[in-house]
Order: structure tokens, then sequence, then C-alpha cells
């Protein structure tokens, strides 16, 4: 049966060919034992795995193998050189109707080499991207400045990690969840943004290097962020450095804390920008199991944060993006998203934000499908005096998968603020 879309390759012995060359496949794939299935109407695409190592043949329905099935119009859009929104990943594919068939931690543990599988069958996807230069001379010191403050956060004294570059309005800037600041390196650089705002990129709590505090013993319970703990670290934080009427602007976690920021504490900041923000994130933090079950690594995570970005947005960064993720606490993700998923909720509350007070401005990315622009509009029309913007070809994590576009939409909130 003929497609109606093109693929890298036709033939499974050629699919095979393209893993086995493939270096992100075979690293992600090192120890599988099994193999992938993608059933394709009128074609199917298999190979077998032994020790990492693929070869032509139907694993068929073996213990250690993952089958993917979709209609065609779902493998259309999954295949395509650029996919639309909620099918450049497997994940929100799912909701459309796509089926992955395998044990929930085999899935964990193997689901970047079967992302990179099906990208491979992308037209254009053995090609090299373009990498972006940030050579600066030998010995050029970066902008940020680094330090420890001590703040009370509910009684206990935290030890916490900040970066600073600027001058003018402050704009403190939250990162994601199980993340830290680092997202933020490519603002720190952007003089047009530090001429006119201080920027103080901060970690929470056990995030990056802000190191659990030694006044308690944290290891003997479940971390779990809450909404009384997110909201006094930037209030403190303030308060600690003697900011006056600041910014605040956070992205994902910190997108939906900016809009409780705004609702409980507008008279602390001036302005609230809420990337990837909405009124509620309606997702059963139960269904996440695979994500920090001990037989599946951090790799994991990173993968599927990589699904909440946008294709188009440079290769480098979207890895970058990931390897943080990659590279925290493995509590913490989870952890975070107790607030993120169960706690917060402003459904009933948005319309009693008063942007007299406190400026609200909402931002949403076009590839976000855990925060998505549906999601940003409602909590726009929730309340009263917000703006909203629709961020084309970025996802969920604007200033670091893609700086550069990000900008675009920034920018004209900043000149807002700067004039108020």
């Amino acid at each position: 049966m003929e497609k109606s879309f093109n693929l890298s390759v036709s033939e499974p012995q050629a699919f095979v060919e393209l893993c086995k060359n493939d270096g992100e496949f075979m690293l992600a794939a090192r120890y599988w034992n099994g193999g992938i299935r993608l059933l394709i109407p009128g074609q199917e695409f298999f190979l077998t795995l032994k020790d990492g190592q693929p070869s032509l043949g139907d694993p068929g329905d073996a213990e250690g193998v993952i089958s993917v099935c979709a209609n065609e119009n779902i493998w259309q859009a999954l295949l395509a050189p650029v996919p639309p929104r909620f099918f450049n990943d497997l994940q929100p594919a799912t909701a459309f109707g796509l089926e992955i068939q395998a044990e929930e931690v085999l899935l964990g543990q193997y689901y970047a080499a079967l992302m990179r599988a099906v990208e491979l069958l992308r037209p254009g996807s053995t090609e090299s991207s373009p990498l972006p230069d940030e050579s600066k001379p030998v010995g050029t010191i970066d902008a940020p400045i680094g330090r420890y403050v001590h703040l009370d956060i509910l009684g206990q004294d935290y030890r916490v990690y900040f970066e600073e570059a600027g001058q003018g309005i402050p704009i403190l800037l939250q990162h994601t969840a199980g993340c830290h600041g680092t997202q933020w390196r490519h603002l720190m650089e952007n003089t047009e943004i530090t001429k006119h705002f201080r920027l103080i990129a901060y970690d929470l709590p056990f995030h990056g290097k802000s190191i659990p505090p030694v006044g308690q013993s944290w290891w003997t319970e479940e971390y779990k962020l809450t909404a009384e703990f997110v909201r006094a670290v930037p209030v403190a934080l303030t308060s600690a450095l003697e900011l006056n009427s600041p910014v605040f602007m956070g992205c994902s976690v910190g997108g939906v804390l900016a809009l409780d920021l705004a609702r409980y504490y507008p008279d602390v900041f001036r302005a609230v920008i809420s990337l990837e923000g909405a009124l509620t994130i309606p997702t059963d933090i139960s269904e996440l199991g695979t994500l920090w079950h001990p037989q599946v690594s951090n790799e994991f995570k990173a993968r599927a944060m990589n699904g909440l970005m946008s294709p188009t947005s440079p290769e480098a960064y979207r890895k970058e993006t990931s390897m943080l993720y990659a590279a925290g606490w493995p509590a913490l993700f989870l952890g975070d998203l107790h607030y993120y998923m169960t706690e917060f909720d402003l459904t009933k509350e948005a319309a009693n934000i008063d942007t007299s007070k406190v400026a609200v401005h909402i931002l949403s990315g076009e590839y976000d499908y855990s925060g998505p622009i549906e999601l940003g509009k409602a909590a726009h029309k929730a309340i009263p005096g917000s703006t909203w913007t629709g961020m084309d070809d970025v996802g969920h994590f604007p200033m670091s998968e893609n700086p550069e576009k990000f900008l675009e939409y920034l920018m004209p909130v900043l000149d807002i603020i700067k004039g108020q």
C-alpha cells in the first residue's frame, strides 16, 4: 500500500541500519533485550535487540518488546519533517488514539531509544543541524555573578544560590520543575535587557546549587513542594535582597507560581510574567508512575522533556535543556509536580487578581502540551486586565530551548513594564 507521506526509508532492513548507525539511538538502547515494532497501516518497521545491538527480525510480542500502533493520519503527522503540535512526540499523540504496548518500566527505561527510532523515519532526520555559535575569546567571563544568601523560609534556614546580571528594575527568575536557574543563562547575556533590568535567577532549595538545609532530616521524608513553601521563597528573597517592587518571571511550575503570587502577594511585585501558565493543570500525577521508579533513570525525564519542546528549536539547545533534567536529584521532578499538578488551583481565585496593583502577562508556547496555549488563553480570560501571547515555534521551555525566538515575544512585555 503506497503511503500518502514520505519516510526516510521504506524497508525494515534500512530502518535497522539507520538505528545501528545512529549514535543517539545506540546510547539510549544499550543493554536492551527485546525489540521495537512500529505498526503503520500497510507497512511495519521492526527490529530485534540483544544487549542493545539491533538486527533485522520481527520480535513479535516477546518480553522486552515495545509496539506502537496508530492510524495513518496520526503516523502522517508524527513522521512529517516538522510535526505539528502534539505530534512531535509519542506521549501527547496518545491523546489522539496512538497506542503504545509495553510494560510500564520497560517503556520508561527505553523511551529515549523508541522516540529516536521514530525520529529516524522522518525525512531529513539524519542531516546535521547547525550548531549555535557561542564562541568567545579565551578568558572571557560571562555576565552572571553567583552568590548565596540565607533565607528564613517557614522557620528554617536555607542557603539559597542565585546568579544576577544587569541593573535597573529587578526581575526574579524561577526555573521549571526539577531544574535550576541555568535555564535563564541566555537572558543574562542580553545587554538590551540587562541595561534596564537586574536579572536574578535563583535555585529553589534542593535544586541546583541550593543544597538541602542541615537543620532537618530531609532524607527521611518524601520530598514534596508545597504552595506555602514555594510562594515563600521569592517573597523571602525579595526581602533579603531589599528589592523594590520587583518583577517575577517563572516558567512551568514557575509560570503557575507567577499567577499565585499575583493573587496572594500583589503588594510585593509590580508585575508577573507567567510562561506556560494556567489556572490549574488537569493532569493526574498518579499517571506519571514511571518517572520515579527506581529501575528508570533520569534519562527518561530528559527525553520526556524533549517532547515538550518545539522541533524547530535549535537541537543543541533542546538537548541542553533535557540534559539539565537528567542531572537533577531524582526526587525533585515528581516532588515539584505535587505543587504544579495537585496543590495549585486558581480557578476560583483568578477573578480576584487585581491587575491595577500587579500587572499580569501570560505567554504560552505552541508545542507545550503540559501547559498548552488553550490553558494560557483561559487564564487570561479569567484575569481581568491581563495580557496573553501565543508563542509560535517554541514549547515548554522558551527561554532555554529557543532563546532568540523567545526574545521576540518577551521584549514587548518588558517594554510595557519599563513604560509603567
